[in-house]
Parts: structure tokens; C-alpha cells; sequence
């Protein structure tokens, strides 16, 4: 690995946060923003006990990047990194990280806030839930091309995304 550019954005073990903030310190920046999203243990009102993500990753990691790329220059961002985990999580384990240094707070917030919400509604990451009655699910998310999503809907929304597809599986 030549650098943080070259770190992978999905990643198969432990997450670690350390390298995301140890590079790229970037004096013009007074902004230092954080999002790191950890596994619940419940989801509609269901006790929720692991769960596993899976991903296209040769895709995700393009996606993830150009995802980087475009609000970095939105936002004038010189640094902003996401890395996702995949593979079985345990509750309490770090699924996500965002890391986004500005000039500023405002625009470090911005930057975080979109990253994460165009990663989790654009990138093909799938979350499938694990029950403590022996079932599992797959999470809903949104669909992956934006026009879509805005001709089904007359008004774009913010969340509302965990909805469980019509299927549950039913384990040992």
C-alpha cells in the first residue's frame, strides 16, 4: 500500500480508524469530521443479533471513490475517505467510517453527511439482519439510480430506507 489513497474502501476485518485520521493532516484544515456507523440490536421492533454485509466489491470500491471525488469537490473537501465493512458483525461493531477534514466545520459536516447517505443509498452493499427467533432479512435500501427513485417518488426524502423485503429466511 503506497498510501491512503490505495487503503480499500470495503474492507473484510475490523475497521480501523487510526490510519483515516492519521493521514493527510492538512494544516488549512480546521474542520475534522466523523461518522462511524456501528451494528443496533434491534430493528423494527425486532431483536436483531448479528448481521452481514456483502457487496459487488470491485464496483463498490469505484463507487465509493467517485462518491469521494464528487463531494470533496462539492464541498471544497481536500480530504474525505469512507471505508465499509463486510462479512458477519457482531452488535456493537463499527460497519462504517467517514472521515472528511475542510477548511471549516460547515462544510466537513456537509461533506461527511453526504458521503454516508450517497454510500449507503448508490453503492451495491447488502445487509442481510439476523434474528433472535432463528430468522433473517435482507434490509430494503434505495434504489441505486437516482432518477428512478425521483420519478416513483414526487419529493426526494431523506430516510425511511429499512424497510425488510416481502421474504424471510428461517435458520436452524
Amino acid at each position: 500500500m503506497n498510501g491512503i489513497s490505495d487503503l480499500p474502501r470495503i474492507q473484510d476485518q475490523p475497521l480501523q480508524l487510526e490510519p483515516l485520521l492519521a493521514w493527510g493532516a492538512h494544516p488549512e484544515c480546521g474542520g475534522l469530521a466523523l461518522f462511524a456507523g456501528t451494528v443496533r440490536d434491534h430493528h423494527d421492533a425486532k431483536p436483531v443479533l448479528s448481521l452481514t454485509y456483502t457487496a459487488y466489491a470491485p464496483l463498490a470500491e469505484k463507487q465509493i471513490r467517485d462518491i469521494e471525488r464528487a463531494v470533496a469537490a462539492k464541498h471544497g473537501v481536500p480530504y474525505l475517505r469512507v471505508v465499509h465493512r463486510v462479512g458477519a458483525l457482531a452488535i456493537g461493531e463499527v460497519a462504517i467510517y467517514c472521515v472528511a477534514r475542510a477548511p471549516h466545520r460547515a462544510e466537513a459536516f456537509a461533506a461527511c453527511k453526504e458521503a454516508v447517505d450517497r454510500t449507503k443509498h448508490e453503492v451495491p452493499i447488502w445487509k442481510e439482519e439476523f434474528y433472535a427467533d432463528g430468522s433473517s432479512a435482507f434490509v430494503e435500501g434505495c434504489c441505486i439510480r437516482p432518477d428512478a427513485e425521483a420519478e416513483a417518488t414526487p419529493h426526494r426524502h431523506a430516510h425511511a430506507h429499512h424497510h425488510h423485503e416481502a421474504h424471510e429466511h428461517r435458520h436452524g
